[in-house]
């Protein structure tokens, strides 16, 4: 059975796409190459392609000449390059060399939704495709403040639903999974929950390991207590997290080592051992 209808999703693409994304090519300052910018060659004048335009932008960015490696990604941005507008899209949200502008970020992330929904899983621009469903329905999650990206928990659970069913992407699939252990939005179903943490944690989402993790260690609504697994899908949660708001993942593995008997600790091994050992 599909879990989530594409063609459901038609209707939001238009609106973020109309409503809310003004033409991004007045971002881009001045005719392209007017002034010896990204689009002329220093090869006789040669037009740079697209490509050459997104690496010079990286290789602008990395070398601290902001304010040009942005106008080279703007460029390529306004050409319909899926790269060059998500990174945009994420300097924007993170504020990464630019002021913080969730508007921006969320006008561009909406470009690449609508331009590559139906990419081949397989292509190159899949994987911009699918982390810029999640970042859109993260916004919905929340809404952004003095706009018109109001919080809608029902969109949220589509962009998730979609790239989690359709991209098989694992950030998507633990946010969807997210979202029906609190119940946020949807019934809480702890078992479809599972379902979807597991496939994420297989693919190596630590998030969703730690989820998957905790589920399992207390047991749950239809999910039956098992206490060594669950600490195994915590152990490696625990291993990868690494940032500061992840906390609660090293926290929720403590909790359950403190709490684990001797026995369920060295089963756990057992099967970290294992699964280490499937994984090679």
């Amino acid at each position: 059975m599909r879990i989530f209808d594409r063609s459901a999703l038609r209707p939001f693409l238009v609106v973020i796409a109309v409503a809310l994304a003004p033409s991004l090519a007045s971002a881009f300052d001045g005719t392209p190459g007017s002034d010896g910018g990204p689009v002329k060659s220093g090869v006789a004048g040669k037009p740079r392609t697209v490509e050459e335009i997104v690496r010079l932008g990286a290789q602008a960015l990395r070398s601290g000449e902001t304010e040009k490696g942005i106008d080279s990604l703007r460029y390529a941005a306004d050409q319909g390059h899926a790269g060059a507008q998500w990174k945009l899209g994420r300097m924007y949200a993170e504020g990464e060399g630019v002021e913080r502008n969730d508007i921006k970020a969320f006008e561009y992330f909406s470009q690449i939704a609508n331009m590559h929904a139906d990419d081949n899983p397989a292509a190159p621009e899949a994987r911009f495709a699918a982390d810029a469903f999640v970042a859109l329905g993260a916004y919905y999650l929340v809404g952004i403040p003095n706009s018109k990206v109001r919080r809608d928990t029902t969109r949220a659970r589509d962009m998730f639903a979609y790239a989690a069913s359709y991209f098989g992407d694992p950030a998507a699939q633990y946010h969807l999974a997210r979202l029906y252990i609190d119940g946020d939005g949807v019934d809480r179903d702890p078992r479809f929950a599972a379902r979807w943490l597991g496939l994420a944690a297989h693919k190596g989402q630590y998030q969703a390991q730690a989820a998957l993790g905790g589920l399992l260690f207390k047991g749950d609504d239809g999910i039956p207590r098992q206490a060594a697994r669950g600490l195994m899908w915590l152990t490696l949660a625990r291993d990868a997290a690494a940032g500061p708001d992840d906390k609660w993942v090293v926290e929720l593995y403590e909790d359950a080592f403190a709490n684990a008997s001797s026995d369920e600790r060295a089963m756990a091994l057992v099967y970290l051992e294992q699964y280490m050992k499937a994984d090679r």
